[in-house]
C-alpha cells in the first residue's frame, strides 16, 4: 500500500466539529493538513497526536489525540486502488 493523503470527513465528524472548543478544530485542521501535505505515514510520527489504533468494539479504527479531552477517531477506506483517511467521529475521551 503507498502513502495516503487524502482525508475526508463524515457527516457526524462535520456535526461534532460545530460543538467542540475551536482549538480543537484547528488542531484536527493541522492534522489533516500534514497527511494533504506529508502523506498519513508522516503524520503518525508526530508526537502530539499520539496517533494509535483502538481496540475492542473499535478494532480497526484509530484514534488521533487533539487535546487531553478530545480524539479524533478514523478509518482507512479503499475505493477500487485509491486509500483514503475516514474521520468518523471527534468526540470526547471518557476517562
Amino acid at each position: 500500500m503507498k502513502d495516503i493523503f487524502e482525508v475526508q470527513l463524515t457527516k457526524k465528524a462535520l456535526k461534532n466539529l460545530k460543538k467542540v472548543p475551536l482549538y480543537v478544530t484547528l488542531k484536527l485542521q493541522a492534522w489533516v493538513n500534514s497527511v494533504w501535505h506529508d502523506g498519513l505515514c508522516e503524520a503518525r510520527k508526530i508526537p502530539g497526536y499520539h496517533d494509535e489504533p483502538l481496540q475492542r468494539d473499535r478494532m480497526g479504527q484509530r484514534s488521533i489525540r487533539l487535546s487531553k479531552s478530545y480524539r479524533a477517531i478514523y478509518v482507512i477506506e479503499k475505493e477500487e486502488r485509491i486509500y483514503f483517511v475516514v474521520i468518523l467521529e471527534v468526540n470526547k475521551h471518557g476517562y
